[in-house]
């Protein structure tokens, strides 16, 4: 096991260790350390593009060092987007674990593939990586810069400065995310997870069912406190145009008594009845999404459901608001 370790080129193996890395540092509770971060920038912005390039030039002489450095980072960069590209054409999507595993496979299919094709060239044509000896190329290679053109040189000296400004920016950018909008989604689903089929047409003191969702982009952890209540009261339309007993006005200018159809009745008042209350903390791009089951006790038709979150302990007015129209008919 060992020996045949040892056989496998140094780069090689080192790639295919930080594929498994990936996928450890993904799949298990290691994933909260901070090494995930550094991993992931080299899955993505380096190893990718470094495999691809040993499997097409396995030979020393294909390649020099800088220009193996530069193309890595480069085909890295275009590799990585056509494989999420494919991914978006499959059941899987386009989600964290599809996309580490499909990164880490295709690392390791390629690693495999440039190990087999090193083995069918001589040993003294198969590029290796001796630190010391290609730091020494790397130096002689800089050096020879001097016996070339203006522009040979000119073209070297952008090129290294493009990949430090862009492995500088990258750092800046993990180091010191910018934070974007602030906001909270809140939304209900029916019973079967699809913004339809809400029960809206229901029988007292029986449970109903639908499902709640809170995603939190606050950029902080955020208490939240979710409220159901229901307004048995029909809306102003709906009274002024049902059948209502008549007011009789009298006008003693005239000494005539009118009638007014459709008055509304003074003595009815706004009844809101509580449903349910809970309190939910979240982490910021956290989700909270459950079924969240409620009964209706009055009967009455087009009573106004009301979903109201509050946010940190503020109950004076909501910060997200939803509400559904149901009738509430007569237990059996």
């Amino acid at each position: 096991m060992d020996r045949g370790l040892k056989s496998i080129p140094a780069d090689l193996l080192g790639a295919a260790i930080m594929a498994l890395a990936a996928l450890l540092f993904t799949l298990t509770p290691l994933s909260a350390l901070f090494l995930r971060v550094p991993i992931g920038l080299l899955m993505v912005l380096f190893v990718p593009g470094y495999v691809l390039i040993a499997a097409l030039f396995p030979k020393r002489e294909d390649l020099d060092g800088i220009e193996r450095i530069a193309l890595s980072f480069g085909l890295s960069i275009a590799v990585v987007p056509l494989i999420g590209l494919g991914l978006n054409y499959t059941p899987w999507g386009i989600r964290l674990l599809p996309v580490v595993i499909s990164i880490s496979a295709f690392t390791l299919l390629l690693a495999a593939t440039a190990h087999w094709r090193r083995l069918s060239l001589p040993p003294e044509e198969r590029f290796s990586l001796h630190l010391r000896q290609w730091a020494d190329s790397l130096k002689e290679e800089i050096g020879r810069e001097k016996d070339r053109g203006w522009v040979d040189r000119a073209l070297t000296v952008i090129l290294l400065l493009s990949i430090i400004a862009s492995i500088a920016a990258l750092v800046y950018v993990v180091v010191t995310p910018k934070e974007g909008e602030k906001f909270t989604e809140f939304y209900i689903l029916g019973p079967g997870g699809k913004a339809y089929d809400y029960p809206t047409a229901v029988r007292a003191k029986e449970n109903s069912t639908v499902i709640v969702g809170v995603v939190n982009h606050e950029y902080r952890l955020t208490n939240y406190t979710l409220q159901i209540e229901v307004n048995n009261t029909p809306p102003v339309d709906i009274l002024l145009n049902e059948s209502m007993p008549e007011e009789r006005v009298e006008d003693e200018s005239a000494g005539n008594i009118t009638s007014m159809p459709g008055a509304l009745d003074r003595n009815r008042s706004d009844l809101v009845l509580p449903v349910m209350e809970m309190d939910i903390s979240l982490l910021h791009n956290e989700t909270w999404e459950r079924p969240v089951a409620y009964s209706l006790d009055e009967p009455g038709d087009r009573q106004k459901l009301q979903f109201l979150l509050y946010k940190e302990g503020n109950l004076t007015a909501p910060y997200r608001d939803l509400h559904l129209w149901v009738n509430v008919s007569e237990m059996d």
